[in-house]
């Protein structure tokens, strides 16, 4: 796709109704695991625009208005993506499929990404979202005598990854290098895609989170939403803070578009489908809007931002054996300051914290400890209680 000659929907053109927005969930086992991975990645780059926006407007008073307009639309689009989770999904289960997310987004963009540094960042979160998955996946368990598998759908492996309980590191060694002004299109995209899915995951726990009565459920949610603060802080870091705010946003525009027509590249339902491809146009024209405000007040040609053509679209498949290989050979990195080292050499300070945080144990720790996955649990466990 060209990305400067292909126009769009202009945004007067734009709109939904309260029925289009509220549609028809997808079946939560009917529908392929990658088409709610799909949704959810979606959702929270739609959010992570309006987090964005608002954030603008508060500093930039002429921008106000055609921030509110683009911010109208985004918001119903982004209703219309997130009541695609239906209510077949209990809390907990929709937790699964988040770390699901996770993992495979995250793995897809490592393997494409183009800056070796960057590719390390991605590599290093997602063996600790890989270990949330698990510790989720034995609360599933426990909880609702449930198998994650079910959500997952095979695609992704229900092992312990980096542990939980060492994830937690001093607020100096979650920040990382940002890509440079002459960064590949690709790494802009990756940074703000997934900054954007990892703070949707945090928000989701926090808000959860407190409405189980389980008080080991309440504290896992507490510690893992802790843990997804730090990985907000860890990607968000990577976008160039010399950007100005146009650029951010215009970038934000071209990663919408980037993740639907993605979407569409691989989407088995014919509905969800036609939803992406009219949502990508959508962004374009959104992405087209913001080209002319860069134009007006920085005097600035867009093609300076953007490439004129779309990076070839992300991967929605399973990640198993990459991630496999990433666990074998890199679990037991840790971070100091914005470097990876071996575990020998964690900085201190992050040690000092993890002291404290883990002072009266580990939920993480706890909710797992007697729990391994095995295939067919749901199905296995009344035949043995029968036996």
């Amino acid at each position: 796709m060209n990305l400067l000659d292909h126009k769009g929907v202009p945004l007067d053109k734009q709109g939904l109704s309260w029925k289009e927005m509220a549609g028809q969930p997808i079946s939560k086992l009917d529908d392929e695991a990658f088409t709610r991975v799909r949704i959810i990645l979606m959702n929270g780059i739609e959010l992570d625009a309006l987090r964005l926006s608002h954030i603008g407007a508060r500093m930039n008073a002429d921008l106000r208005l055609p921030l509110a307009r683009v911010r109208r639309i985004e918001q119903h689009q982004a209703t219309a993506v997130n009541w695609l989770i239906g209510a077949d999904h209990s809390p907990l289960e929709t937790t699964i499929a988040y770390e699901q997310v996770a993992i495979e987004v995250t793995a897809a963009v490592a393997q494409q990404e183009p800056d070796p540094y960057l590719a390390q960042v991605y590599r290093f979160g997602l063996l600790e979202d890989f270990d949330h998955l698990y510790r989720y996946s034995a609360l599933l368990d426990r909880m609702e005598g449930k198998d994650a598998n079910n959500i997952l759908q095979g695609n992704t492996d229900i092992v312990p990854g980096r542990p939980t309980v060492d994830e937690h590191r001093a607020p100096e060694d979650d920040l990382r290098h940002p890509y440079n002004a002459k960064a590949d299109l690709l790494s802009k995209l990756h940074a703000t895609m997934i900054t954007a899915a990892e703070y949707q995951t945090h928000d989701y726990y926090m808000t959860i989170g407190p409405t189980f009565a389980d008080p080991v459920a309440r504290q896992l949610y507490a510690e893992i939403a802790s843990i997804e603060e730090q990985h907000v802080t860890q990607y968000g870091s990577l976008l160039n803070p010399r950007q100005s705010f146009l650029e951010l946003w215009l970038l934000h525009e071209a990663a919408e578009v980037y993740g639907y027509y993605s979407c569409a590249q691989s989407e088995s339902n014919p509905r969800l489908r036609a939803l992406w491809e009219r949502f990508c146009d959508y962004e374009l024209g959104h992405l087209h809007h913001v080209c002319e405000l860069m134009k007006q007040h920085e005097r600035r040609d867009p093609a300076e931002v953007l490439s004129r053509e779309l990076p070839a679209p992300l991967p929605f498949h399973s990640q198993r054996e990459f991630v496999r290989e990433v666990l074998a050979t890199e679990v037991d990195l840790r971070a100091s300051g914005p470097d990876f080292v071996p575990v020998e050499q964690e900085n201190p300070a992050s040690i000092a914290y993890r002291e404290r945080v883990n002072a009266d144990g580990s939920p993480s720790t706890e909710v797992a400890a007697a729990y391994h996955w095995t295939s067919g649990t749901e199905l296995n466990r009344p035949l043995a209680r029968a036996a």
